[in-house]
């Protein structure tokens, strides 16, 4: 099952996908929140579904995609956890996974514009496999780690590299700006992906491919990823962890290659759609 939310920013409807046509099922009357996933909101979904399928009604096409949840309580992400991105920005392979946070104001919808920070020069992307926690999860072991994961999801983690690298302190500076955490079109359930470890993910800027690459190559699997997260902080049901980038990002091109207004950002990943961004200048 896909599950999706559309319609105008803040007051999204909930929907599901299914066989590449979207119903509206806000009748089911919750949204994919904290407590939607913690009360096992994905079963009670299904059952749902298939007793009123008959009587769902389509989205109308064009509508507005948004995020596929509702703001989750955090989104945690994973530094350089592909080695050939490691590689291509010059920095050592982890030994442990790197750990940054990025601000949940900077969530916005698959297709929805990015907007370049005030000040900001050297503005990239980065194409990831994000993972969404189902169930509360402290201390988990890695062999259950997959017992607390409700499905997968598309994240465009745009960053700011002035910000993130060149003005002290943590790399979360560069990450949580305002549009930078495009996430959808879908929240893949977990039965809908085959291999975990085998999922191609790629990034195009203007019609041009940058970043072609597969969960194959992460460093931390997701199974670790969970487990290790949840090592340092609890994971509440709804949150996010975005798993790394392959290379391809713009800091990684001599001389670096950096988003500029007007461009259009185009990324995907097998099983959980595509997305399509417009770059925007800074405006209040």
């Amino acid at each position: 099952m896909k599950l999706i939310r559309f319609g105008e920013p803040g007051k999204e409807k909930i929907g599901v996908q299914i066989a590449d046509e979207n119903y509206d099922v806000s009748d089911f009357g919750e949204d994919y929140n904290e407590s939607f996933f913690e009360s096992n909101g994905i079963s009670r979904l299904r059952k749902y579904i298939n007793a009123n399928f008959e009587s769902l009604t389509t989205v109308p096409p064009g509508t507005r995609l948004g995020v596929p949840f509702a703001r989750p309580s955090k989104i945690v992400c994973i530094g350089l956890n592909y080695k050939d991105h490691a590689e291509e920005t010059g920095a050592a392979i982890p030994s442990e996974p790197i750990i940054f946070m990025k601000s949940t104001t900077a969530l916005v919808g698959p297709n929805d514009n990015v907007m370049i920070p005030k000040n900001s020069l050297k503005t990239d992307w980065e194409v990831e496999f994000g993972i969404v926690i189902a169930k509360k999860a402290s201390y988990v072991t890695e062999s259950e780690a997959l017992d607390y994961v409700g499905g997968y999801v598309l994240h465009n983690d745009v960053s700011e590299r002035e910000f993130q690298i060149e003005r002290g302190g943590t790399w979360d500076k560069g990450k949580g700006c305002d549009t930078f955490a495009p996430m959808g079109p879908v929240l893949t359930t977990v039965d809908e992906i085959p291999d975990i470890n085998n999922v191609r993910l790629w990034l195009k800027v203007n019609g041009k491919i940058y970043q072609d690459g597969n969960t194959s190559n992460l460093i931390f699997n997701v199974p670790y990823i969970v487990s290790y997260v949840s090592q340092f902080m609890t994971l509440l049901p709804g949150d996010v962890i975005s798993t790394g980038t392959p290379a391809g990002v713009g800091l990684g091109f001599n001389p670096p290659i950096y988003l500029k207004e007007g461009d259009i950002i185009e990324l995907g990943a097998d099983y959980l759609g595509q997305q399509r961004q417009e770059v925007i200048a800074f405006k209040k």
